[in-house]
Formats: structure tokens, C-alpha cells, sequence
């Protein structure tokens, strides 16, 4: 009886990426559109993981501004347009991420992501830093109409790769992908460069990791258990 390929699933922002640059910059130029002054990439880590709109409005709040369903959607479009258009001005895969990803493709791994990105976003950027072709499947906000912490996309993205939950682990950053991976019955890795204000390893992931040159260990030792 042979045993099943196993799947690892990516959180994006701040797990493969450090997109904070880029992404701030699309929200700051929506902001000073709005007449806001601009915020500092150092915010990021407060504001980041739940998907452009909830930065959009964070970012409001942020500067003490309310804003209508009505007047985010149209903010949203914009902030889209922006990002898209720069989304790899300032943005790198973290270090150790390339090495990774060949390891675990020569060990016949499936990899895919699942982000809170926008799926055309999403594929953009994975594509732009040229690693796209290491992934079963790319699952965005809008790829299963509804994003982490739902486990629906989780669990949409291992099925669409290929892969069964029973021998899958997710990597994220923050407690949104913990959450997400706790609700799909997944063990999850947290890497602790991320974008989260509280210390990822308060949050009660399996593993925690300081580079990915650490995450092969951290999964052989999950899949043992």
C-alpha cells in the first residue's frame, strides 16, 4: 500500500514574501487620493492578512475616517489597479523560499498557496518572482467566494492539488493562517518573520521556524507524529 504524496499549502504575504512595501503603497496611495497622509511600512504588521479590503478600511480607521460599503468597493478598484501595476517594486521572496520550494518539488512534494490576496494577485506576483511553476494550484480570496480563516479555501486548495487533508500541513504567518489550519484539521507552521503584532509563537502553532532552510524538519518531524 503505497502512502499518499503530501501537500504543502503556503500563506503568502509575509510567509513566502515580503510584500509589505508594495502593498502599504497601494494603500498609502489611495489615502492621500482621500486627502489622508500616508502610514509607515512599519504598520504592516498590524494591518496585513485579511485581504486589500480590510487593509483599506484599517487604514481608514487608522487615520480616524469612516468609510461606506459603497465608497470601499470603488476604493478597492483602485487600490488594485495600484498594487497590480507595482506589485514587485520593493517585494522579495524571503530568504532560503527558492532553496525550499526546489527541495521539496525533487522530494514530490505538492506545493500550492492560499492567500487572502486577490487570486489574479495572487498568480501576478507569483509569476513575477518566477517561482509559479513550483504550484499545483494558487487559491485566492475569491477562488472559493470566501476567504481565511474559513477552512473552506484550505480544503479547496489541497483537493485541487491533488492531495488529501490526512497528509497536508499549512505554513503561514499570522493567527489568521493558525486559525484557518486549526479549522481544516491541519497541523501548521508559522514562521516568526511574518506579518502579526503578537508573537507567532503565543498563538499555538505546531512548529515555529526562523528561516526556510528549517521547514523540512519541521514538516518530516509533523508527518511522523
Amino acid at each position: 500500500m503505497t502512502v499518499p504524496t503530501p501537500t504543502i499549502v503556503y500563506d503568502l504575504d509575509g510567509t513566502l514574501a515580503d510584500t509589505a512595501g508594495d502593498l502599504m503603497g497601494a494603500l498609502n496611495a489611495v489615502l492621500v487620493h482621500e486627502g489622508l497622509a500616508p502610514l509607515p511600512v512599519e504598520n504592516a504588521r498590524s494591518m496585513l492578512g485579511a485581504g486589500g479590503r480590510a487593509l483599506i478600511q484599517r487604514g481608514f480607521a487608522a487615520c480616524g475616517r469612516e468609510l461606506s460599503p459603497e465608497k470601499l468597493e470603488v476604493l478597492f478598484g483602485d487600490f488594485l489597479a495600484h498594487y497590480n501595476a507595482h506589485i514587485a517594486d520593493h517585494t522579495e521572496l524571503y530568504p532560503g523560499v527558492e532553496a525550499a520550494l526546489a527541495a521539496f518539488a525533487r522530494d514530490g512534494w505538492r506545493q500550492a498557496v492560499c492567500t487572502n490576496k486577490m487570486e489574479g494577485s495572487a498568480r501576478l506576483l507569483i509569476e513575477t518572482l518566477g517561482v509559479a511553476d513550483r504550484f499545483a494550484f494558487i487559491c485566492g480570496q475569491d477562488t472559493f467566494g470566501v476567504g481565511k480563516p474559513d477552512p473552506k479555501p484550505l480544503l479547496g486548495t489541497i483537493a485541487a492539488s491533488g492531495g488529501i487533508r490526512a497528509r497536508a500541513v499549512m505554513v503561514g504567518d499570522s493567527v489568521t493562517d493558525i486559525k484557518t489550519a486549526r479549522a481544516a484539521g491541519l497541523p501548521v507552521i508559522a514562521v516568526d518573520f511574518g506579518y502579526t503584532d503578537v508573537p507567532v509563537s503565543e498563538l499555538g502553532p505546531d512548529r515555529v521556524i526562523s528561516h526556510f532552510d528549517q521547514l523540512a524538519a519541521a514538516c518530516a518531524a509533523l508527518m511522523a507524529s
